[in-house]
């Protein structure tokens, strides 16, 4: 495994770049603030989950070199872009709509923890930038000597890791301010929000050329 990796001055060049970006918020970040902001802690964490293994998705993709395919096909790259977009959308128009369902319940209904961690996956996914950042970030750490494709996997699988850890301490913050959001009032508010915030995500998203964030 320690032949996979680049000598120390270089690895802990890629540990702090990759703990920058992984704290950036982006739309993985953003999908578990707002599970666990409106559904508690719980969901939160299954929400990284579905996060990490769509992280994960792209990570193996660079390194067969689908993310060759998005840098040289500006089509392949926007169809994708388009996809991640049009579902964050979705998922706004969603919580618009269930904000404005009354509910006796003191305490909102949680979703299904499956539900939760296939959208937290897709919403990683359908995230092509996070595709290019492996493809154009990755290769400065390799070793010509050794197989380029296993170094990058086990890279991308440590980034993978390092942004798993600090979307849970997201998930675990948010967490402790869900219950708040306990109340049918206070519920629909924080629903709105996110739901805006979505919305607003999946917008620019799809305006968006750059090709940076997480």
């Amino acid at each position: 495994m320690t032949d996979l990796l680049p000598p120390w001055p270089l690895f802990s060049a890629f540990l702090f770049a990759s703990l920058a970006l992984a704290v950036t918020p982006g739309p993985g970040v953003l999908y578990v603030v707002t599970r666990s902001l409106v559904q508690g802690r719980d969901c939160g964490l299954v929400s990284v989950a579905g996060v990490a293994f769509g992280n994960l998705g792209n990570a193996l993709a660079a390194s067969i070199g689908l993310a060759a395919l998005f840098a040289v096909s500006s089509l392949a790259f926007s169809v994708v872009k388009s996809a991640g977009a049009l579902y964050l959308i979705y998922l706004g128009i969603r919580m618009f709509r269930s904000s404005s369902v009354e509910s006796p319940a003191v305490k909102p209904e949680v979703a299904p923890l499956g539900h939760v961690f296939r959208e937290g996956f897709v919403v990683a996914l359908l995230n092509p930038k996070t595709t290019v950042f492996f493809a154009a970030f990755l290769p400065q750490f390799l070793d010509p000597s050794a197989p380029p494709m296993l170094q990058s996997m086990v890279l991308g699988s440590l980034f993978v890791a390092i942004a798993a850890v600090t979307d849970s301490a997201y998930a675990l913050a948010a967490g402790m301010v869900a219950p708040t959001l306990r109340g049918n009032t206070a519920r629909r508010v924080g629903l709105r929000v996110g739901g805006g915030l979505f919305v607003s995500l999946g917008i620019f998203t799809a305006l968006s050329g750059a090709r940076g964030t997480r």
